[in-house]
């Protein structure tokens, strides 16, 4: 393994796009989700997260159902060498589980991580590198929600004749479905397949099982961890509090986090100042949680149709297999 790593970054990561994204969020009261993955610091929190609290992690019959969805991804790929793509790869530690299966199953493999963060980035290309060839693993810095070439950006990587898996793992709940979904549909080739996780509502009755779900949002590392933003602007903890309700949009319910200011907070950013007065809110985090049904339904929406779907005994969690809904793809 080399002492360096090639990086490509987006534009839509380059500084002045990052600084007019925050101001935006602090104009807007709305936090945009990357910025709580920016820095180094929040990367190592969000990881000690996911290893405490993800379902993947320490649920063995989650863990069980990741392993049923990656060995039906492999089967559904005749070619004879794969390229996954990891859209929001986050550490990787899911792609590199997928990855192991097409190489077990004899396939050359090509890797591009792609995440908002380059520390992220750089943790899902050092977790992949005992499974992928260096020359293989291509590591691409972008934002997601405002990359207008995506398609075209990705196209760069990877062999041409590779069959192409785009993963997306833990996403689609911090992003509205009308903006990510046609950005995903539009992403995919013919031929290409799309395999991503979503968090599920358990029980018979949606509102009611969102409400039972909170505590996994309402909970000391997770506050660690969204507080980090507002701390490193000059917040202090003591100017509010941090709470969490369930929202409903539409035929969707979320769990939404905001900071409510109880005195008055000025946030300077270079020349620009942000004046935060007691009783004012910033939205700091949401995450949409589906049924099985909704995913179907939502998806159907933006011209894409599950293949095949695994979900966990506790129905907390799914994991769905889909193509383009324009007809056959070709790779089965």
């Amino acid at each position: 393994m080399s002492s360096s790593a090639l990086v490509t970054i987006h534009a839509s990561q380059f500084p002045d796009a990052a600084r007019r994204d925050l101001l935006q969020s602090l104009r807007t009261r709305r936090v945009n989700h990357k910025f709580h993955y920016d820095s180094l610091k929040q990367t190592q929190k969000w990881l000690a997260l996911h290893q405490a609290l993800s379902p993947s992690r320490n649920d063995a019959d989650v863990a069980a159902m990741y392993d049923q969805g990656f060995a039906g991804a492999v089967s559904c790929l005749a070619a004879p060498r794969a390229h996954v793509i990891g859209l929001g790869c986050g550490g990787g530690q899911k792609d590199h589980r997928l990855l192991q299966r097409f190489r077990g199953a004899g396939k050359g493999i090509f890797y591009t991580p792609c995440d908002v963060s380059v520390a992220m980035t750089l943790v899902a290309r050092q977790t992949a590198l005992d499974t992928v060839p260096e020359a293989n693993c291509f590591p691409f810095v972008c934002d997601l929600a405002t990359a207008e070439d995506l398609p075209a950006a990705l196209g760069k990587f990877g062999p041409p004749d590779a069959a192409r898996l785009v993963t997306f793992f833990g996403m689609i709940p911090n992003f509205e479905p009308g903006s990510i979904l046609p950005k995903l549909a539009g992403t995919l080739r013919p031929a290409d397949l799309l395999l991503f996780s979503a968090n599920l509502v358990p029980g018979p009755e949606y509102a009611a099982g969102v409400q039972r779900i909170l505590p996994q949002y309402d909970n000391p590392p997770t506050h660690e961890w969204l507080m980090t933003f507002l701390l490193d602007l000059g917040v202090e903890r003591d100017d509010g509090d941090l709470r969490f309700s369930v929202e409903e949009n539409a035929e969707l319910r979320r769990v939404v986090a905001r900071f409510c200011f109880a005195r008055s907070r000025r946030i300077e950013i270079g020349g620009d100042t942000f004046q935060f007065r007691a009783g004012e809110a910033i939205q700091l985090f949401f995450s949409y949680r589906y049924t099985a049904d909704l995913v179907r339904e939502t998806l159907a929406r933006h011209g894409l149709r599950v293949l095949e779907e695994w979900v966990a005994k506790s129905e907390e969690e799914g994991l769905f297999l889909v193509e383009q809904n324009s007809g056959s793809a070709g790779h089965r």
